[in-house]
């Protein structure tokens, strides 16, 4: 398959680079002649042109990919009428980045098979990883020895902290826990760990990385 990406900023610069990575033949165009030297050694060719001229996307034989991507970032105009002219030459599969979701809606409307929002993606990825670390945070202790403190999971709500499914079945050791506001690290038999309690086990790097795809 031949790819085309237009728009060699951050975005599409990094999708060129990407696809011509895994093996794929990429064209890559900007109208600007220095992200195109930029990208030039990384892809089968790379032209500087504006996309918004028909003849010009013709004569570079554009019409004979089989996916175009269109990176343009802020100049909604250029991406409108660069979607517009990709359809006219027959390209089937165009799929458009859009800056807000009306842009979005207009690049559908004139053809675009797939429309991607990378910021707001981004966006979503970020507060995903920032919630995620407010329930789980690692300390490492050495090379191969990390603590992790974590808001309970749910397999572990009323468990025994002298439970052996902490080193049987996780191999950690819990070494404190704070309940209703209150730090406890030395344990008796009937510490039931309930719902809202803060956890800090010990264990090798990998157990501790294992335990944090499960929490």
């Amino acid at each position: 398959m031949t790819y085309v990406v237009i728009g060699l900023g951050k975005f599409g610069h990094n999708v060129a680079k990407g696809l011509a990575q895994q093996g794929e033949a990429v064209i890559a165009i900007d109208h600007s002649e220095e992200k195109v030297r930029d990208v030039s050694d990384m892809v089968q060719d790379a032209i500087t042109l504006d996309s918004t001229d028909l003849r010009a996307l013709q004569e570079a034989g554009i019409s004979d990919a089989d996916v175009v991507i269109v990176s343009i970032g802020e100049n909604i105009e250029a991406s409108i009428l660069t979607v517009m002219a990709l359809k006219e030459l027959g390209i089937e599969t165009v799929v458009a980045k859009a800056i807000t979701q009306v842009h979005g809606q207009i690049l559908s409307k004139l053809g675009a098979a797939k429309v991607i929002y990378p910021e707001m993606e981004s966006a979503k990825k970020l507060v995903k990883k920032l919630v995620k670390n407010m329930h789980y945070e690692t300390i490492d202790l050495s090379i191969t020895m990390k603590l992790a403190k974590m808001t309970l999971p749910e397999f572990w709500i009323g468990t025994s902290i002298l439970s052996p499914t902490f080193e049987v079945d996780y191999e950690v050791k819990p070494v404190a826990y704070k309940h209703q506001g209150e730090w406890h690290t030395s344990f008796e038999k009937d510490d039931i760990l309930e719902k809202g309690d803060i956890l800090v086990v010990l264990g090798n790097s990998n157990n501790i990385e294992a335990l944090s795809k499960k929490v």
